[in-house]
């Protein structure tokens, strides 16, 4: 019987996914084999030595502690592309929100008072206040082309804007997905500088941090409009709300809210609904927890934020042995032997790495027995073992 850990309430889609007859579930427990969360900040959280993966049901991962699971050999799950088409309206919505101020517009409207004549009258008079534009011909840049970045360029394009966009680490099942009509930017500087509407699809770390700040922002073309459903922290704020005061920018739309934004009359902050949909929760949590339950049962690694990709068939003659490791030389080599030593003989055996981890399946003969578990992990450099029978 596997124990899942819930941090935050998991899609019951999700959940279904783990059959109870092998899996107990539950938001206290103890000695968990894994940790399913949405939200929940797990950087100051003492993490049982039990746990064996963790799994958010979303994309970002910066609340859960990446590095020091890697350490511990822990993978972490995430869920990308599960909650694509539910930014990629957020996105359309914010330029529909910004072209036509339609949040100014209403907050207009809902001041109004008298009686109907009067509020006719004033509707009418008050109206020349709120010109917009439309979004044909205007040219949207994308930053990210991954699943959310492809799918709002695909979708401006249908809206009949042009599309420029930017993405070094393109995948190539993403290029197939992109429409012909984006054009390739070689550069964030390029993108901005050609952007009627700019909108980020990247993770928050080093390289992103403040990565739209103000030189950036003065290349845009006057009147243009920024939008960030990624992360707080990418576009830099105050910058942001310093070209908006000089005429620079013509709105930011952001799903960050911040007492610096949310009152500005330009600014139009939404409560991170970024992936606030029934659809998007339920694609998430079916997402990890099929993954989450994939690793458990068979080792098996799909969508790891710190783990290389592994698929090996289950051999059906023996136990599975998983390693996880430092990526350093002569590691299969000491597996190999401690196997050897006690005339286990490997069925098939599959490694891979990524950056400073290893990752490595055995399908053995036979039975493993504890002490050769105990042998392996006493190698320098071994960070888990795992029998699975």
């Amino acid at each position: 019987m596997y124990k899942i850990l819930t941090l935050n309430n998991i899609s019951a889609k999700g959940l279904e996914r783990l059959p109870r007859q092998s899996y107990e579930i539950a938001s206290e427990i103890g000695h968990p084999d894994a940790i399913l969360l949405r939200s929940y900040k797990m950087h100051d959280m003492e993490i049982p030595d039990t746990v064996k993966a963790i799994g958010r049901a979303g994309a970002g991962v910066n609340n859960i502690p990446v590095e020091r699971m890697s350490e511990r050999g822990v993978p972490v799950f995430n869920a990308p592309g599960a909650n694509a088409n539910a930014v990629k309206e957020l996105v359309l919505a914010g330029m529909l929100l910004a072209a036509r101020n339609l949040c100014q517009g209403w907050e207009f409207a809902r001041g109004l008072s008298g009686d109907d004549a009067r509020i006719n009258q004033e509707t009418e008079a008050g109206k020349k206040n709120f010109v917009g534009f439309e979004l044909p011909g205007r040219t949207l840049g994308v930053i990210g082309l991954g699943a959310i970045g492809v799918k709002v360029a695909n979708a401006a394009r249908a809206l009949g804007m042009d599309v420029i966009g930017f993405d070094p680490q393109i995948t190539v099942n993403r290029a197939w997905e992109l429409s012909s009509g984006v054009i390739q930017g070689q550069s964030v500087d390029e993108v901005m500088s050609r952007a009627d509407f700019l909108t980020l699809h990247v993770p928050l770390n080093d390289h992103t941090r403040a990565m739209i700040n103000a030189d950036r922002i003065a290349r845009m073309p006057k009147g243009a409009t920024l939008l960030n459903f990624s992360r707080a922290g990418i576009i830099d704020d105050e910058a942001a709300v310093s070209a908006l005061d000089a005429g620079q920018l013509w709105a930011y739309v952001c799903d960050f809210p911040s007492n610096l934004l949310k009152d500005h009359g330009r600014v139009i902050t939404l409560p991170h609904l970024g992936a606030s949909t029934r659809e998007a929760e339920e694609n998430c949590a079916i997402m990890v927890a099929e993954q989450v339950r994939e690793f458990l049962e068979t080792g098996n690694i799909r969508n790891s934020v710190n783990f290389p990709d592994i698929n090996m068939p289950r051999g059906e003659n023996g136990d599975r042995l998983t390693v996880v490791n430092a990526n350093v030389p002569n590691m299969l080599g000491q597996i190999s032997t401690a196997l050897a030593n006690a005339e286990i003989n490997i069925d098939d055996m599959y490694n891979k790495s990524r950056g400073d981890l290893a990752y490595t399946i055995v399908d053995v003969e036979g039975r493993i027995p504890a002490q050769v578990v105990e042998e392996i992990q006493a190698i320098s450099g071994v960070l888990a073992v795992r029998v699975i029978e």
